[in-house]
């Protein structure tokens, strides 16, 4: 069983993750996958640097996420580029993670699921959601300034349209407890979970 998690940012995807993990799943964290794997790559880094100038590398030749943010949030085609060239490297590993141990049930964060039309590559999709005061708070919580919580939020599908779209739906804001609580409603109602 592979199933997709998804949801806004701020809403809690990873906290839901770390649950399925808890509860015998294999964790993908996909925008890890992207900084750690991916951004490492020296291919990829050429392509950044020749596309955003040499600053786009730390001292030490690692890609400085900051500085590339900067550059995609504020223009869609730099933002469709850089998925273009991170999304199909990311994919290829899922395929050879899932390929590694195909009796595993996966728990994947996918922040842009429905965005970019994957929801073929899991058995469900789950959306974990909250109001959008409590997901503007959380990003702010992490550092996030309030107006650029809001720029990023804007370049993600509303939440109600992800809710709509999702197979399941989790409520992050109540408790670590209420969620947990879900987390196992969810798994006693999958077919196939072990």
């Amino acid at each position: 069983m592979i199933l997709g998690i998804t949801g806004g940012m701020g809403c809690g995807k990873s906290t839901a993750a770390g649950l399925f993990e808890g509860r015998g799943f294999r964790r993908l964290d996909s925008d890890a996958l992207i900084r750690d794997e991916v951004l490492t790559r020296p291919e990829v880094k050429r392509r950044l640097q020749d596309r955003f100038g040499p600053e786009v590398l730390r001292a030490d030749g690692t890609v400085d996420r900051t500085r590339v943010a900067q550059r995609v949030f504020t223009d869609e085609s730099e933002l469709r580029w850089l998925e273009d060239l991170v999304h199909p490297p990311l994919y290829e590993i899922w395929r050879e993670k899932f390929a590694a141990d195909p009796a595993a049930q996966w728990a994947v964060e996918v922040p842009l699921l429905f965005e970019k039309n994957l929801e073929n590559w899991f058995d469900f999709t789950v959306c974990v959601a909250c109001a959008p005061a409590q997901q503007l708070a959380r990003l702010e919580q992490r550092g996030l300034p309030h107006a650029l919580a809001e720029q990023r939020i804007s370049k993600q599908l509303p939440l109600a349209r992800k809710i709509e779209l999702a197979d399941f739906v989790l409520w992050n804001e109540g408790t670590a407890e209420f969620l947990q609580d879900q987390v196992d409603q969810l798994l006693h109602a999958l077919p196939g979970v072990r």
